[in-house]
């Protein structure tokens, strides 16, 4: 048995193009050949197919397609599964969402992590492969896309509902496979509590991991005998112009092969959303030499609990003035002279990151937060 899992598919940008002529074959350039070769294909579907005008009230872009070719696209290429659990699925609210479903399964998809409330949202996918029952479980980070009891949207993380579906779905089938969105966009490594929460899914149950959302690929390692890939990164994203280079247009798929355990029997790198050609374009030669050694050193970092901590620091130390401007100043524009370093940090710095602290670490009060920071966007 061979499985493919592909990362974020979003068809905006000058993908629109491709799909408005119907111009699949020059938007995948060959992709489907892979596809051909394994039994089944899994994508993750990285925005709403919707014709809703309201955007919800967020942080970040509201993306969406109108484009009724976007799904014909994924045929084309040959994929079967499309994933849902992602930070962009609500950003036209419970009707983008529908919408979005109601579509998916007009086109004969298999579909996994969305549903019309929390329960159907988390329900896993089931599919007979080669003889063997393999369920798909699907989960978002908590960023603006949970479904709620009674409104359309993501199945996100909550660990002890996501342990008891894993324990349960292991009852059903003979392998699980989760697909991850979540991560710190553009950074090539998971965080220290991402690491720790998929490698416990694997402890509960899980057979093989694959993750997705940071817009860059990662490494991966095998724990207890069983695969997790961190981030695969861009499948097809065109977006901004200075995201058009660098880690935004180097992506990656992987083919997992299952024997008695998953394994992953291939690493497939491509380029997308380049200045030069947005189209999905395989990596050969010294290009996907060069990113297939990146992958390995990254492999090293995530085993070597001291290079993994080091890695994790260094990171903290780039993103200080994004986060303390973040918390402390009100003015968007006093803010981002703190943020672009005009205004020293240092100015920001008081006992009040002491109550910061407490208001974050503290379950009690981290949670008394949210509610009142959830309270008052809606």
């Amino acid at each position: 048995m061979k499985i493919l899992i592909a990362g974020d598919y979003c068809p905006t940008g000058r993908t629109d193009e491709f799909l408005k002529n119907e111009n699949y074959s020059s938007l995948f350039n060959g992709y489907q050949k892979i596809t051909e070769s394994v039994d089944y294909a899994v994508v993750n579907l990285e925005c709403p197919l919707t014709t809703a005008t309201q955007k919800i009230n967020k942080t970040g872009p509201c993306l969406k397609s109108e484009n009724k070719n976007a799904l014909k696209a994924l045929k084309h290429a040959g994929f079967d599964l499309l994933t849902l659990a992602n930070n962009h699925i609500q950003d036209y609210g419970e009707q983008g969402v529908l919408d979005t479903i109601k579509q998916v399964k007009n086109e004969n998809f298999d579909i996994v992590g969305a549903g019309s409330d929390t329960v159907s949202a988390a329900i896993p996918f089931i599919k007979n492969i080669n003889g063997a029952n393999i369920g798909f479980i699907n989960i978002a980070e908590n960023e603006f896309c949970a479904a709620e009891s009674s409104f359309a949207g993501a199945n996100t993380f909550n660990l002890i509902e996501n342990s008891r579906a894993i324990i349960e779905l292991k009852k059903k089938v003979d392998k699980i496979i989760l697909i991850y969105h979540g991560g710190r966009e553009h950074y090539q490594l998971p965080t220290p509590d991402q690491k720790k929460r998929l490698r416990y899914f694997i402890d509960l149950g899980v057979d093989a991991i694959v993750a997705h959302h940071t817009h860059c690929f990662s490494g991966y390692e095998y724990y207890n005998n069983k695969p997790i890939v961190y981030s695969l990164g861009n499948f097809v994203f065109d977006y901004k112009k200075k995201y058009q280079k660098g880690q935004w247009t180097e992506g990656i798929s992987v083919i997992l092969s299952l024997e008695d355990e998953f394994k992953i029997d291939q690493i497939i790198p491509h380029f997308q959303g380049r200045i030069e050609d947005s189209t999905l374009r395989l990596m050969e030669g010294k290009d996907k030499e060069r990113v297939l050694n990146k992958i390995a050193e990254l492999n090293k970092i995530i085993a070597d609990d001291l290079k993994f901590s080091e890695s994790w620091n260094e990171y903290l130390k780039t993103q200080e003035n994004f986060y303390l401007a973040s918390l402390y100043v009100k003015n968007l524009y006093l803010r981002a002279l703190f943020m672009k370093g005009f205004l020293p940090i240092s100015l920001l710095k008081s006992k009040h990151s002491k109550l910061m602290l407490n208001l974050v670490r503290c379950e009690s009060h981290h949670e008394i937060m949210k509610n009142i920071l959830e309270r008052e966007i809606k």
